[in-house]
């Protein structure tokens, strides 16, 4: 089912491409059409496309229905594919801004020949990809206003989130005593879970005819749910296995905010805390040896386990109560997806 599924998802984004570089709000010529296209190709289907496809999985158990009609169909995946759309947008500039070399097996957007800082406009481009594909396919919809006002408000909450992480590990500034647990949730909540967990469902919730103010308790939940995703990623960075994640972690000598070394520090001793200082940070192997030796010390695996079997009994206990069974099996499924991922 997986596999029909996603490939009937990519058509959809076919579709949605040719529209999108037909688009008579603008003069083509066959440069720009080729640009366009070859950007599009790069940076937005490439991904698991988790998030897209989630619309569509909440979507059907929310209507209760095994198969969707056609139309259905293609305008949750339409949903789904404006947050790739944005993910894309975010992952663009996202790379500028920290100087990366790969994204998904492959040099970043800007890192291509003959792009460079063309990748800046092309981020803007994809950001304004979405309205054009709200538009032509939900205009006349009775939620259209409050799909709009989604992606606006999660965007802003994202790159406040970005700007939250970005000035808390400014270069010249690298101080471990800035980092704790609630700088960590906040950059994680804004940053990553408003637009990877609650985007996706708040989508089909609408298309369900759903009214958003109805649905503040799923909204904390998917958050939490975020939270708990990375806490995950942190820990994957360090202690999965490159081979399977597919990819190195580098968050050790990024000086990132991450769970592990919030965490470090609420557990160590002085002196401990010492070589944190001395070695977090720094873009040398020997001293992310030592950070390792360290984590390993203080048994993070341990606490890792421990607080990922708390949160998912948690968050049961919370789905479980909730009155609707539809939104209870949409949290479930999100919940399912995540829980013991070792990638």
């Amino acid at each position: 089912m997986g596999s029909e599924l996603k490939s009937k998802f990519i058509e959809v984004y076919s579709v949605l491409k040719s529209e999108l570089l037909n688009d008579p709000a603008f003069e083509w010529t066959d440069a720009s059409r080729q640009w366009v296209e070859r950007m599009l190709d790069y940076n937005v289907p490439g991904g698991k496309l988790n998030r897209g496809l989630s619309v569509v999985d909440s979507y059907k158990l929310l209507k209760g229905q095994k198969e969707l009609t056609e139309t259905d169909f293609f305008l949750a995946s339409a949903l789904g594919w404006c947050i790739e759309w944005l993910q894309a947008y975010f992952l663009v500039l996202d790379d500028i801004m920290d100087g990366s070399h790969t994204r998904r097996g492959q040099p970043c957007w800007f890192r291509v020949p003959k792009v460079g800082l063309i990748a800046a406009n092309d981020g803007i481009i994809l950001r304004n990809h979405i309205p054009r594909i709200l538009r032509k396919h939900f205009r006349e919809k009775p939620y259209y206003v409050d799909l709009l006002d989604l992606f606006n408000e999660v965007e802003f909450q994202t790159a406040s989130g970005q700007m939250i992480d970005l000035i808390t590990t400014i270069e010249g500034e690298k101080d471990l005593s800035k980092y704790s647990l609630s700088i960590h949730r906040r950059i994680v909540q804004y940053k990553t879970a408003y637009y990877s967990f609650y985007l996706p469902v708040a989508c089909a919730l609408l298309m369900a005819g759903e009214k958003l103010d109805d649905h503040i308790d799923v909204k904390n939940i998917l958050i939490d749910m975020g939270i708990y995703f990375q806490v995950q990623d942190d820990y994957l960075d360090c202690f999965g296995d490159p081979a399977f994640i597919g990819k190195i972690g580098t968050d050790i000598e990024d000086f990132k905010c991450s769970w592990l070394v919030v965490k470090a520090l609420e557990l160590c001793t002085d002196e401990q805390k010492q070589l944190l200082y001395e070695n977090y940070g720094k873009d040398d192997k020997a001293c992310v040896a030592k950070v390792k030796e360290l984590y390993k010390e203080l048994n993070l695996e341990g606490v890792f386990a421990e607080y990922e079997s708390t949160s998912y009994q948690k968050l049961n206990k919370v789905i479980e109560a909730h009155p609707s069974k539809s939104v209870q099996q949409v949290l479930k499924s999100f919940l399912g997806k995540i829980y013991r991922r070792q990638k």
